[in-house]
């Protein structure tokens, strides 16, 4: 184990005292940290995942495909920002990716962090099976879906993920993920009220996912239908209690945010007065 992992822990527990660590409660949704705990360590990492599922917190990753076919864990569609590196990851073979640091940017303490290939973040989510946590997919890149989908079904994590990223827009990429498995889980888009009843429609689709502050109802017809809701975007990203609030009011199954530990904070202080 990295010698920086319990560095991590330790910060993450000191910044954002007091804080417990819950196990997911009926009610309260479930939490997924986007890109990881990206506030206190280098996102996309396998040292930030590990935290966040040692705080049994759920977490969003990015698929892109390297020169040579390999599909590694990287948000931009170039290792310019988040390694030391330059290039499209497209035009990088997966041994000159993994020659990158990608934690020294965020803090030298991360120095030597890698750009972890899928299955090496499958691999370590797999050896969580004990805690309730959701895992989103994110498909940056075009035509990986079924590979990720084989590579879930390999680890036995395919009941842990949803698919997001192109997979809410595309009917072509929710289809391909289905004709891999039809346990696989995807999410259909609805940007606004307007779009709820086509996203709710969709018979490809496990899960709506909105990008706005859904009513109660609107939420009691996603579960009338035997699908769950996942909410995204500027209404939850930031740290907006008030809004979480709401979101977890009305019913939503699952929360994406940049803060996912105030997250936590203020849905069992909601609990707690409930």
């Amino acid at each position: 184990m990295s010698r920086l992992y319990p560095f991590l822990i330790l910060a993450i527990v000191v910044i954002f005292l007091p804080m417990s660590v819950p196990s997911a409660n009926a009610g309260q949704p479930l939490i997924v940290a986007h890109r990881g705990l990206l506030k206190v360590a280098p996102e996309n990492t396998l040292a930030n995942f590990r935290a966040c599922l040692e705080l049994r917190l759920g977490f969003e990753f990015d698929v892109q495909r390297t020169q040579d076919g390999h599909l590694v864990c990287i948000h931009d569609s170039t290792v310019d920002r988040t390694t030391n590196g330059t290039g499209n990851v497209s035009s990088l073979t997966l041994a000159q990716v993994e020659q990158l640091d990608a934690g020294s940017w965020f803090d030298t303490r991360f120095a030597g962090e890698k750009v972890p290939t899928v299955e090496e973040v499958l691999q370590l989510a797999a050896k969580y099976r004990q805690h309730e946590i959701l895992i989103a997919v994110d498909f940056k890149d075009t035509e990986v879906e079924q590979n990720v989908v084989r590579l879930a079904e390999k680890h036995n994590i395919l009941n842990r993920l949803i698919f997001i990223g192109r997979t809410i827009q595309a009917p072509q990429v929710r289809a391909n993920i289905k004709a891999a498995s039809a346990k696989a889980e995807t999410a259909v888009v609805a940007n606004n009220a307007g779009e709820f009843p086509t996203a709710l429609a969709d018979t490809n689709a496990d899960w709506v996912y909105v990008r706005y502050l859904p009513t109660r109802s609107e939420m009691e017809r996603v579960h009338a239908a035997g699908k769950r809701s996942f909410i995204a975007g500027a209404t939850v990203s930031g740290n907006v209690p008030e809004n979480w609030q709401r979101a977890t009011a009305a019913g939503i199954d699952a929360i994406l945010t940049d803060y996912p530990l105030a997250l936590r904070t203020a849905t069992k202080q909601s609990a707690v007065r409930d």
